[in-house]
């Protein structure tokens, strides 16, 4: 792992071939705020302009994804969201110009009973493939258009693409272990920066999604590059460092950033931006 660009892996690559680049949203491109760099902003344009497939792969759900498109003015053909159970395909027919590609979703009834007993107080989420979501009393910090407050048993029997647990009583270290102590199994899941547990279909990840959109764009192994900065990303990182390249956000937990082969700066000092500007 480098504290900077590979340049053999850059010297590798073809000239003038594209490349399939993915990028994670909250972290690697979206501060707290949602405000984004203007160096990052250019650099995705720049990338763009020289003919890479510029892409987002990211834990949100498609309709708090395609506002971060827009801003930063990009329409590549897939789009990978709620960590790899939704892809979005573009289609400038359709009214928002995007269509599923494929949906990944699961009944979360076993596993929501199993993390209520360990999490008596937590607050829960369930997002379904349209992506509308049901909530529990309590998750006012979260994203809450087109969504309902139902009570825990209207969450259960549901198809669904992600299940979101927050514990606001318990620490991130403490957290840690009681997710582990669960032994959650048939599905996917990752633990954000704070208390809170983000779960996908089993086998389900930001990866799994991406090798999918990289089939159908037919872009080699060797030419993928994944950017982020959280849990939900060691998956894509593990894909990308195959054969290409994978690079953590300078602030990133130890964990991710060790699962990477390269690290760039943080957020605050435009990290994405020199790693963007490092493709041919």
């Amino acid at each position: 792992m480098s504290a900077s660009a590979d340049p053999d892996r850059r010297s590798s690559s073809e000239p003038g071939a594209h490349w399939l680049v993915a990028l994670d949203v909250d972290g690697t491109i979206l501060h707290e705020d949602e405000t984004i760099d203007e160096r990052v902003a250019e650099a995705v344009t720049s990338a763009v302009a020289r003919g890479h497939e510029v892409t987002l792969a990211t834990g949100r759900s498609w309709a708090t994804t395609a506002p971060v498109l827009d801003r930063l003015g990009l329409a590549p053909e897939y789009v990978v969201c709620a960590n790899g159970a939704i892809t979005m395909q573009r289609d400038d027919a359709a009214s928002e110009g995007y269509v599923p590609a494929h949906i990944e979703t699961f009944d979360p009834t076993a596993v929501l009973e199993r993390i209520r007993t360990h999490l008596p107080s937590g607050r829960f989420m369930v997002e379904v493939p349209d992506g509308f979501r049901f909530y529990t009393e309590g998750m006012s910090d979260w994203n809450l258009d087109n969504a309902q407050q139902v009570t825990f048993e209207e969450l259960l029997d549901r198809r669904a693409t992600r299940v979101v647990v927050i514990s606001p009583d318990h620490e991130l270290e403490e957290f840690l272990q009681l997710v582990d102590d669960m032994g959650l199994h048939q599905v996917s899941y990752a633990i954000g920066w704070t208390a809170w547990l983000d779960i996908a279909p089993d086998g389900v990840s930001k990866a799994t999604a991406l090798e999918r959109v990289r089939g159908w764009l037919d872009v080699p192994l060797h030419r993928v590059i994944a950017v982020g900065d959280g849990r939900n990303d060691i998956e894509m990182f593990t894909w990308a460092s195959a054969a290409g390249r994978a690079v953590a956000m300078g602030q990133a937990p130890e964990e991710v950033r060790a699962a990477a082969d390269e690290v760039t700066a943080d957020i605050h000092h435009a990290g994405l931006a020199a790693v963007l500007d490092s493709l041919p």
